[in-house]
């Protein structure tokens, strides 16, 4: 890997600042100092050191956002805000992108990585890692619209989902509140499926994904590195890292 890269991934600043610091001579590889940024290390293998310290490469980051209304799940877009623009650069210097994507109105649960292995274990068709979701319903959502998604529904393309799990939480005359978990990432997929029984989605957000659950504290736009022990939780619930 090029020392310039490893640096930044490292947390060093951008390329500019980094190569400014190979040429200032503060950088060494086992113990000899280096100033082209282009100079190969290998990872587990070379000792690269700035002042004297020891680098330790990292090669992925997992972030954990609150995805506000208003921004959407790409990383560039020329006409939205994206979930990437609103991370700092030391993050961005390790190109993340968001695994899955939430609709331009849809809040929540978003994660950020740039580990390839993970995204594919977490929104492969064949694993089922169900996700759920908070939602205000315009109308009264019944026992009958339990049941029928329990079952699953058919959308608007004839597609007949798997079965979903429909939680009331409260419900009047004019408006529901309610948790689903569901196992497909179809298009519009919550919307569509209470489309199905007569009902609209006013506000849908995201609160877990596979084991996964959205840190409270999280406000809309906010973010976090993912815990040991939450990497650790999608280990053992069989996702590959």
């Amino acid at each position: 890997m090029r020392l310039d890269k490893w640096l930044s991934n490292s947390g060093f600043g951008s390329r500019k600042e980094v190569k400014q610091l190979i040429k200032g001579g503060a950088v060494t590889i086992n113990g000899i100092t280096v100033k082209d940024g282009k100079k190969q290390a290998v990872p587990q293998a070379d000792k690269v050191a700035v002042h004297g310290e020891e680098i330790v490469y990292r090669e992925f980051i997992y972030l954990m956002m609150n995805k506000p209304d208003g921004v959407i799940s790409a990383t560039e877009d020329n006409f939205h805000e994206t979930v990437v623009d609103l991370i700092a650069e030391e993050y961005k210097q390790f190109d993340p992108f968001p695994v899955g994507r939430l609709d331009i109105d849809t809040e929540g649960l978003l994660l950020l990585t740039n580990d390839g292995q993970l995204s594919h274990s977490l929104l492969s068709p064949k694993k089922h890692v169900p996700k759920t979701y908070f939602a205000e319903i315009s109308g009264a959502v019944t026992e009958e619209d339990v049941q029928s998604f329990a079952e699953g529904v058919e959308l608007d393309d004839g597609y007949v989902t798997k079965p979903g799990i429909l939680n009331i939480l409260e419900v009047s005359d004019n408006e529901s509140k309610i948790t689903i978990t569901i196992s497909e990432g179809k298009f519009h997929q919550v919307k569509r499926m209470f489309l199905a029984v007569g009902k609209k989605v006013e506000y849908l957000k995201r609160m877990k994904m596979g084991t996964l659950e959205l840190d409270p504290s999280l406000q809309p736009g906010e973010y976090r590195e993912l815990s040991e022990a939450e990497l650790e939780m999608l280990r053992s619930s069989g996702v590959s890292l």
